[in-house]
């Protein structure tokens, strides 16, 4: 749409320069207009602000210049050192103008301004006559390309829905990055008005990571649904957490069971992984990958004992894991807790156990932000059957923000059925 709309804008200024009779240069316009046709409208507003204050302060003191230039060669006649001086002294006085104003982003079209009359124009019989045409292409382009850039064919976006999405498979490819169209997309609806965020297994510090420069507005549910965090302020708003008691003696049955776990605990809205000794290959692989970022706090020492957990991790071969999770279930933790276990995609032969507070669960964090956040609908994407309203294929990373983007501002207002 950005190069559509920038055709668009391109013709639109020539047809208003054929019904001025070409009285001023079209060029100048379609330039404004092209620089203000952005991917975000905020941007849009920021860079007609700065060609404007810029063609404002080059036109003025181009229209001084040329105006006050002839005096100079009267008085000490003309030669390229005086015009070089001249411009230096004039060139300086633009940009040093930008800074006073603080607008120094302006400066450099100050100058393009400023250097285009007085190069071009410096005898003109009517100084005038071109210093306001070229004022007025470039408002022009403005206006034009402000309009454009605010075109939507959608008249009824849907500000009411959460839309709600996972991450794995459907946002962040293998490589931990989310394409260009994903970020471009999502910024710009949800710079519009529209509620998104995300349910995911990972940790607060694992969404930051890649996407980092998506700006969130609503908090993301992170740990399976144990807790919830607001990427804006970078606070946990809700969290349901195993009981330092029930946590300590969980801890002792790991240790039993000669297992080396990974013990979450929220202290102060940061996040603290408590993990021991080991010498198992691929968790001493782990830690050593993990805790280099600057989001994970990892604290080598034994749980204390007395915090509540968000959750436990443990990591093991698939059949000594297999066998804990019988003992688990026997013990009756499992109608207690809720105790997740799967084989590892990164580490062949090895999988995890995750024991979570009972109550931990998306729906939970869902329920708690339409009570809190004044949210009428939820609409969650994700690639299992059964447990999103709309199913993703895994490994088609765009499908996810096309099918947001198609609920949320449907064509010409034609909502498309679930």
């Amino acid at each position: 749409m950005r190069i559509i709309k920038s055709a668009i804008a391109v013709a639109l200024c020539l047809l208003i320069d054929l019904l001025r009779n070409g009285s001023g240069m079209v060029f100048y316009s379609m330039l404004a207009a092209l620089w203000c046709i952005q991917m975000y409208r905020s941007n849009t507003i920021s860079n007609a602000i700065q060609r404007t204050v810029g063609t404002i302060a080059g036109a003025v003191y181009g229209l001084i210049y040329i105006l006050g230039y002839p005096y100079i060669v009267r008085g000490v006649g003309h030669n390229f050192l005086i015009e070089a001086i001249c411009l230096f002294v004039s060139i300086v006085l633009v940009l040093y103008t930008t800074v006073l104003i603080k607008k120094k982003q302006a400066s450099y079209f100050s100058c393009v301004v400023f250097l285009s009359i007085v190069i071009n124009h410096i005898g003109d019989v009517n100084p005038y006559s071109f210093v306001w045409n070229r004022f007025l292409d470039t408002m022009i382009g403005i206006v034009i390309g402000i309009l454009i850039n605010n075109v939507r064919l959608c008249f009824r976006p849907d500000r009411r829905t959460l839309f709600v999405s996972g991450v794995d498979d459907i946002l962040v490819d293998e490589n931990n990055k989310i394409s260009a169209f994903s970020k471009v997309e999502l910024n710009r609806m949800i710079e519009d008005g529209m509620r998104f965020t995300l349910a995911t297994k990972r940790t607060a510090a694992s969404v930051i990571e890649p996407l980092s420069d998506i700006n969130f507005k609503y908090p993301i549910i992170v740990m399976d649904g144990a807790a919830l965090y607001d990427v804006k302020n970078s606070e946990y708003v809700k969290e349901y957490v195993i009981s330092s008691k029930s946590a300590s003696e969980i801890n002792s049955l790991i240790k039993q069971h000669d297992f080396s776990p990974y013990v979450n605990v929220i202290i102060d809205d940061t996040l603290l992984i408590y993990y021991g000794d080991t010498d198992d290959e691929v968790n001493c692989r782990l830690v050593n990958t993990l805790k280099t970022s600057p989001f994970r706090n990892y604290i080598k020492r034994e749980f204390p004992g007395d915090e509540n957990v968000v959750y436990f991790m443990l990591l093991d071969k698939s059949d000594k894991i297999d066998a804990f999770y019988e003992v688990l279930c026997e013990n009756e933790y499992d109608k207690r807790l809720k105790i997740l276990k799967y084989e590892s995609n990164d580490y062949p032969g090895y999988s995890y156990i995750k024991i979570y507070n009972k109550n931990a669960s998306k729906e939970n964090m869902l329920l708690y932000l339409k009570e809190n956040y004044d949210i009428e609908n939820t609409m969650t994407l994700g690639t299992i059957e059964g447990r999103y309203d709309i199913i993703i294929k895994e490994n088609n990373f765009d499908d996810m923000v096309r099918n947001v983007r198609r609920r949320y501002e449907p064509m010409f207002g034609i909502k498309k059925s679930i």
